[in-house]
C-alpha cells in the first residue's frame, strides 16, 4: 500500500512549503514525529519517508537546475566563453551536499539530464515512485544517445520503475539503448575500453578492496581462471586448509606480484605509530596514511616478520591536539620532507567532505599572491579540489589546525585537521569538552589553543610533545608514493 504520494504531492499545497525555510521547517518537524503505535503504521512511515527523500532529490535537483542556469548568464554577462563557464560548480554543489566534488560533478549531470532529456524519470522522481539510485542508473545508461534517442527510453522504462530492481532496470534500459542507436552504442563501448584502471579502497578489518574495471571479456577470463585454479589446488589437498575463495585471492596477489606466497609481497608502506606502541605493548593503532588504522599488535607483527628493512623516523606532535609539528622550505613548490609531512597530517584530501587521496600539496594563499611554502599554508588535496580552488570567487585560508573554503556564493565551510593518530586522548578530551560546553568532535579533532602547532621544526631541537615513531618498509614497489626527501 502507497500511502506517500498523496502527502508528497499535498505537501505543497496544504503546508505552503515554497521557500528554504519552509524546507527547513519541514526537516525539523521531522525529528519530532509522533511514535508509531502499530508494525503496519511503522512500515507505511518507511515508505511515505523514502517516498519524501525522493521528492526532496528532486527538488535538490530543480535547485541545482538553477544555479547551473544562473551560473552561466552571470559568466556569460561578464564575457566568459561558454566553455569556461561554471568551473568549480560540481565542488560547490558537493560541498552543499556534503560530498566530495566528484559525488557533485555526477548529481549536476544527473540534474541536467532530468531537466533536458529524461523528464518522465523526473516527474516520477518528483512523485516519490523512483529513487535517486535509479534516476542515476538511467542517466548513466543512456548518457551516451542523443537527445531524442534518450528521451525514448525514458518513455520505455516509465511503468517500470516501481516493478523492478536497479540492476534489472538498468539492464533494460541499456538494452533499449542499444537497440535505439547501435552504432552509437559500439561508438560508446570503444570509449569505454579506455576507462580501464585499477583502484584500492580500504574496508573494515584491516583490508581492503582492489578493483579493476576492464572489458568484459578480460574480466570473465580473469576471474574464471582464479577460480578455476584456486578449485584445483583445493581439490588436490594443496590449499593448505584455505578454501577457494581465499585461495583465489592469494592467486591474484602471487600473479600480479610474482611472489611464491601472498604474505611474501614487498611493497612500501608508511607506518605511524606511538613509540610505546613500537617497542612495548603499547595499545594506540597504528596509522596507515591515506587508509587507515591498523591494531598496535598487527602493526608489530607486520614489522617483526618483514624480511625488508625497516626505517624509523621520528615525528613531533604537540601534546594538546595530537598534530604534527611543522617544516617550512625556501622553495616555491612542496618537496621532500615537507611535503611529506603535510600528507602525513592530512591523511586524504583536506577539503570538507573530500576522501579522496592527496595528489597535490599545494599553497592554501597561493604563492603569486605572496603564500609561502611553509608547513602553515600548506594543503594536501586531490587534484579536483585543488583545480577548483583556482576559480574565481574561491578561496582557502588554512592553519595546520583548520581549513575553511569559500565559495563563490559566500557560502563557507570549515574543517578540523585530525591529529595524525586516534590516541585515547583523543577519546576522552571531547567527553571532557562535552562537559564543560566547549566545541568537540569525536571523529574530528577541533582546533588547538595557541601553541606550537605549525613552528618551524629545526633538526638539533625537539620540540614539546608526544613522539612518535614512522616506520617505513621501504620495499620494492609502492602503495602509498610519496616523492624522495631532497
Amino acid at each position: 500500500m502507497s500511502v506517500g504520494r498523496a502527502s508528497v504531492d499535498g505537501m505543497n499545497q496544504e503546508q505552503g512549503v515554497r521557500t528554504t525555510g519552509d524546507v527547513a521547517a519541514v526537516r525539523d518537524a521531522l525529528a519530532v514525529l509522533e511514535a508509531v503505535e502499530s508494525e503496519s503504521e511503522a512500515i507505511d512511515r518507511v515508505r511515505v519517508l523514502e517516498e519524501l527523500k525522493a521528492a526532496a532529490t528532486a527538488a535538490q535537483a530543480r535547485a541545482v537546475i538553477a544555479l547551473d542556469r544562473l551560473r552561466n548568464e552571470s559568466e556569460a554577462a561578464r564575457g566568459a566563453e561558454s566553455t569556461a563557464r561554471c568551473r568549480g560548480l560540481d565542488a560547490e554543489i558537493g560541498l552543499a551536499r556534503r560530498e566530495s566534488p566528484a559525488r557533485g560533478a555526477r548529481f549536476l549531470g544527473l540534474a541536467r539530464s532530468l531537466d533536458r532529456d529524461l523528464p518522465r524519470t523526473f516527474a516520477a522522481l518528483t512523485a516519490g515512485a523512483v529513487s535517486e539510485e535509479k534516476a542515476h542508473v538511467l542517466h548513466r545508461e543512456t548518457s551516451w544517445l542523443r537527445g531524442e534517442k534518450r528521451r525514448q527510453v525514458d518513455e520505455l522504462m516509465s511503468d517500470r520503475f516501481e516493478q523492478t530492481g536497479v540492476r534489472r532496470l538498468g539492464a533494460e534500459a541499456r538494452a533499449h539503448a542499444q537497440r535505439l542507436d547501435q552504432d552509437a552504442a559500439v561508438e560508446h563501448l570503444e570509449r569505454t575500453v579506455k576507462e580501464r584502471r585499477v583502484s584500492v579502497r580500504p574496508t573494515p578489518g584491516g583490508m581492503a578492496y582492489l578493483t579493476a574495471l576492464l572489458p568484459m571479456p578480460q574480466a570473465v577470463a580473469v576471474y574464471a581462471t582464479l577460480q578455476k585454479s584456486a578449485a584445483a589446488l583445493v581439490g588436490t589437498g594443496e590449499a593448505g586448509g584455505r578454501t577457494v575463495a581465499q585461495r583465489a585471492a592469494d592467486l591474484l596477489v602471487e600473479h600480479v606480484t610474482g611472489q611464491t606466497t601472498a604474505e611474501a609481497v614487498p611493497v612500501e608502506v608508511h607506518l605511524v605509530m606511538t613509540d610505546a606502541a613500537l617497542v612495548g605493548e603499547g595499545e594506540e593503532p597504528a596509522w596507515i596514511p591515506g587508509h587507515g588504522p591498523v591494531p598496535a599488535g598487527t602493526a608489530r607483527r607486520m614489522l617483526r616478520d618483514s624480511e625488508a628493512g625497516v626505517f624509523l623516523r621520528r615525528l613531533f606532535t604537540t601534546p594538546d591536539s595530537g598534530r604534527l609539528v611543522g617544516m617550512d622550505s625556501r622553495r616555491r613548490e612542496f618537496t621532500g620532507l615537507l611535503r611529506r609531512m603535510v600528507m602525513l597530517r592530512d591523511d586524504v584530501c583536506r577539503s570538507p567532505f573530500c576522501d579522496a587521496p592527496i595528489r597535490h600539496v599545494d599553497h592554501a594563499q597561493p604563492h603569486r599572491d605572496g603564500g609561502v611554502t611553509d608547513f602553515t599554508n600548506a594543503s594536501g588535496l586531490c587534484a579536483a579540489c585543488n583545480y577548483a580552488k583556482e576559480n574565481p570567487g574561491w578561496t582557502h585560508d588554512a592553519t595546520p589546525d583548520v581549513l575553511a573554503v569559500r565559495t563563490p556564493t559566500g557560502h563557507e565551510y570549515t574543517v578540523d585537521t585530525p591529529p595524525v593518530m586516534i590516541t585515547h586522548a583523543d577519546v576522552v578530551a571531547p567527553l571532557q569538552s562535552a562537559v564543560t560546553g566547549a566545541r568537540a568532535d569525536p571523529s574530528r579533532a577541533g582546533p588547538s589553543p595557541a601553541g606550537p602547532a605549525g613552528e618551524r621544526l629545526d633538526d638539533d631541537r625537539s620540540p614539546p610533545g608526544r613522539i612518535l615513531s614512522m616506520a617505513e618498509h621501504l620495499l620494492r614497489s609502492r602503495l602509498v608514493e610519496f616523492p624522495v626527501a631532497s
